[in-house]
Order: C-alpha cells, then sequence, then structure tokens
C-alpha cells in the first residue's frame, strides 16, 4: 500500500522536490544569486503603488474582454484607487483570492478550437505588478536560444538562427510538436522550477493561487488540476520556466534547436539522426516533464518543406533566406476574399480600410520573406476584386456609362462596355475597367499598394 504523498503548502509535493533536484544544481549558481538579492522584499516591490498603477496602465494598454465579473479595463484604474489599501494589504498577506477565468474557445485552421482563459481585469492587474517584479529576475537566466515571450527578442530572430543552423549543414529539422502545452503543465514541477528563481513565499503563494483559480464554463466552475490558462498575463514568463528545463536539456545533449513558446525546432544532419533525436526527446518530454507529444504533427523533414513560425528555409539566387508557407499565403488570400467579396456592405473607404489591417500585419510579419512574385500576383488579383466590386454597386447601365466617362473612357467605348452582358469579373479584368479604375485611383480611394508594403518591409530587413 503506498503512503500518501506528503505536501507544502503552495501544492509542491516531496516527490517532485525529489524530481527535480538535478534541475537545482544545474542552476546553483542562479539560486544563489537569487538569495544575495534577499527575495523576501519582492512582495513589497509588487505592492509598490507606483508598481500597481503601472500595471494598471499597460492592462488597460492591453485591452481585452472583461472576465467574469464584468469589470472593464476603463474601469480599472478607479477601481484600484478605490480599495487600494485593502488590495495592498491582501497581496502583502498572501490572502488575495483570484476569481475563476472565463473560458474562450477560438477556432484553429485544423478545425478544433484553442481554449483561452480570460482572467478578470483586476486579476490581470495583479498578475502584471507580479510579472513586473520577477520577469527581470527569472528573464536573463533562459536559454539565448529561447525567443518566445521575451523583451527584445522576436519570431524573425529565431528564424534568422535557423537560417544559420542550415548554412552550417544541418539541413533536416525534427519537428516537435506538443499537444494543448498550456493545458498540461504540471503544477507541482512547475512551482519547484520556479523556487530556483523565486525564495519569497508569499509572491509563489500568489502564482499557486492563479494557477488553482479554476474555470468558469457554462455556468459552472471547474477546478485546474493542471495547466496555465492562455490569455493570463503571467502564462507566458510561466511557461518558459517550465520549458527552459527542456532548454537546458538539450544544450547538455549538445542539440542546435531554436525555441519559441512551445514551438521548438532541433536541427541536424541526417534523417536518421532526426528520427533518433525525435524518439529519444519525446520520451524525456513525456517522463520527465509530463507533457503529451503529438506524434501525428512531429515529423522529420526539411527545412525548406517544413514550416516553423509560419516559415520555411528557401534558396535563390541571392543566397538563402526564408519564405512563407503555402498554408500561410492561403490563409492570407482566404481573409482577403472574404473582405472582398461580392455582396458585402459599407463604404469603398472602410473596405479598404479593413483590407490595410490585414495587409499591412502580414506583410510586417511575412514581408522579410522571399515572394516578390505571390505579392505581385496578390496585388493583381486584389486590385481585380476591387474592380469587381466597384462595378457590381454601379448597377444600371447609365450609372455605370456615366462613370466610366468620369473616368476617362471615350464616349463609344464606355456605352459599349456599359451594356455588356459579361460577368462582374471579366469585365473587371478588363482592359476598359482596369484603364478607367487605375491603381494609382484604388490608391487615392484609401487602399495601400501591395507591392510598395512589401518592398518598403523587404529593404528595411
Amino acid at each position: 500500500m503506498h503512503r500518501p504523498q506528503k505536501t507544502s503548502k503552495d501544492g509542491s509535493s516531496q516527490t517532485n522536490r525529489l524530481e527535480t533536484e538535478k534541475y537545482v544544481k544545474a542552476c546553483s549558481p542562479v539560486f544563489n544569486e537569487i538569495g544575495r538579492q534577499d527575495g523576501i522584499d519582492l512582495i513589497d516591490k509588487v505592492i509598490d503603488s507606483n508598481n500597481l498603477f503601472r500595471a494598471c496602465e499597460k492592462v488597460k494598454a492591453n485591452k481585452g474582454a472583461p472576465g467574469i465579473d464584468g469589470m472593464t479595463v476603463d474601469e480599472l484604474y478607479s477601481h484600484v484607487s478605490k480599495f487600494l489599501i485593502p488590495l495592498k494589504s491582501k497581496l502583502k498577506e498572501g490572502t488575495y483570492e483570484p476569481l475563476p477565468v472565463k473560458r474562450v474557445e477560438i477556432p484553429k485552421e485544423d478545425g478544433s478550437k484553442r481554449k483561452l482563459g480570460i482572467p478578470c481585469v483586476r486579476d490581470r492587474m495583479v498578475q502584471q505588478a507580479i510579472y513586473q517584479v520577477i520577469g527581470r529576475i527569472i528573464d536573463p537566466h533562459f536559454s539565448e536560444l529561447s525567443y518566445g515571450f521575451r523583451p527584445n527578442r522576436s519570431q524573425h530572430q529565431a528564424i534568422k538562427q535557423s537560417i544559420k543552423y542550415y548554412e552550417q549543414g544541418y539541413i533536416v529539422v525534427v519537428d516537435c510538436d506538443l499537444k494543448s502545452y498550456f493545458d498540461t503543465i504540471n503544477h507541482q514541477k512547475l512551482m519547484e522550477y520556479l523556487k530556483v528563481f523565486i525564495q519569497d513565499k508569499v509572491i509563489l503563494k500568489l502564482i499557486w493561487k492563479f494557477l488553482k483559480s479554476g474555470i468558469l464554463e457554462n455556468g459552472l466552475t471547474k477546478p485546474t488540476g493542471s495547466g496555465a490558462p492562455q490569455g493570463g498575463v503571467l502564462s507566458p514568463i510561466l511557461s518558459n520556466v517550465y520549458l527552459n528545463q527542456l532548454d537546458m536539456e538539450l544544450e547538455k545533449r549538445g542539440h542546435k534547436f531554436v525555441r519559441f513558446a512551445d514551438d521548438f525546432s532541433i536541427y541536424v544532419k541526417s534523417e536518421r539522426a532526426g528520427h533518433r533525436v525525435l524518439e529519444s526527446i519525446t520520451e524525456y518530454l513525456e517522463d520527465e516533464l509530463k507533457l503529451t507529444v503529438n506524434r501525428t504533427k512531429s515529423k522529420v523533414g526539411s527545412p525548406s518543406k517544413l514550416k516553423f513560425l509560419g516559415f520555411c528555409i528557401h534558396r535563390t539566387f541571392k543566397g538563402l533566406g526564408c519564405r512563407p508557407h503555402q498554408s500561410a499565403k492561403k490563409k492570407f488570400k482566404n481573409k482577403l476574399k472574404y473582405i472582398t467579396r461580392r455582396n458585402r456592405t459599407g463604404k469603398f473607404k472602410d473596405i479598404a480600410k479593413e483590407i490595410n489591417e490585414v495587409t499591412v500585419g502580414w506583410i510586417n510579419y511575412y514581408g522579410i520573406g522571399f515572394m516578390k512574385r505571390f505579392i505581385q500576383d496578390m496585388a493583381k488579383w486584389l486590385n481585380h476584386r476591387l474592380r469587381q466590386i466597384i462595378w457590381k454597386r454601379w448597377k444600371k447601365t447609365k450609372t455605370k456609362y456615366y462613370q466610366l466617362r468620369r473616368l476617362g473612357i471615350k464616349h463609344e467605348e464606355a456605352w459599349k462596355v456599359a451594356n455588356s452582358r459579361k460577368g462582374y469579373w471579366r469585365i473587371s479584368r478588363s482592359e476598359t475597367l482596369q484603364n478607367a479604375i487605375k491603381i494609382k485611383t484604388l490608391n487615392k480611394w484609401g487602399l495601400k499598394d501591395l507591392n510598395h508594403l512589401y518592398e518598403r518591409r523587404y529593404l528595411s530587413y
């Protein structure tokens, strides 16, 4: 008969503490350094009024939906001002009780749904206040090859590192996919890893309460036995603390790798080595970190075909670089296709604004890659889509003729096209309509030119 495990106040079992002894020893320089920082004072830094109100400003700037209590970000500052003294007292004593998070599901590309947990606004503010203190202590000790949710680090830096590995001859990638990572983080293990960096017992107690706050779904509150809800302010840094264990293991084994949050790739020189690495890392993740590897999605192959952060490595006469994966291009086109559907309502300037929001954001991210021909084709296609909308809205023959004449088309040609029975798409591709509604005209009406956006982004990279 097994004896029940003894558990500390923060929920950490003795078994998990023993399992993480190696991790603590490996991080002993960090432990000693933080010990010298007198960690017991960290909670005082958290509840400092300036720190709390900076957290309010940050939460308000990030916007976001209300939690289960209905409080909006605009109401937060006055609420904190009114209850500042009792709030600071509860945080100082560790008696602050967070509310359950609100469950929200967002559709994914594969048809499944990503589960988000939205804490109430006040809880987000408290988490932000904690992060502002512990973030600068923990982050410097993360791996140089970890790029996700860290200051002054980005996906583009991760892609650059991947390209360097390819140039060095590591032409095979091990793409290991973690199934529902944020929902499967082991709380006890996480707290033990966190104690390596943070010794303040009150802060640890508060973080434990946030992890165990529960989820409100379909009117019922469900307990959270594992995971750090996506949507919480502390979740990104806690997820990095957890996977820092993986980074240390990969470095110890001498692997070439890049990690962005739970998305990581390992680079090797042959497929045989790749399969061997995938098998051993899968075993490590499942046995040591208690995570689940999606064996269907995890693959070994060429970085020119397997995507990482939406990119593939690509070689041209200009040299080695990257390009957006086909799935990213397809998703981009589908978004624009929906925005420019023929039967949509709204003024043209509103349609152009909506298009610009998509194109500017997409090119700012993917514009570092080789895709000049794709952008040229997309620009032509998009212009035809917009001409089709305009042509359909003119409706009557008289209106079509008048508008064509106004845009510089001669009488005979304008009359002929206005009376044409050809479909909207065919007319939108006609020379007459292209001469009437030039690219410059569309730009004048508010549309940003795709080619100019791409050229400017690519040259600035």
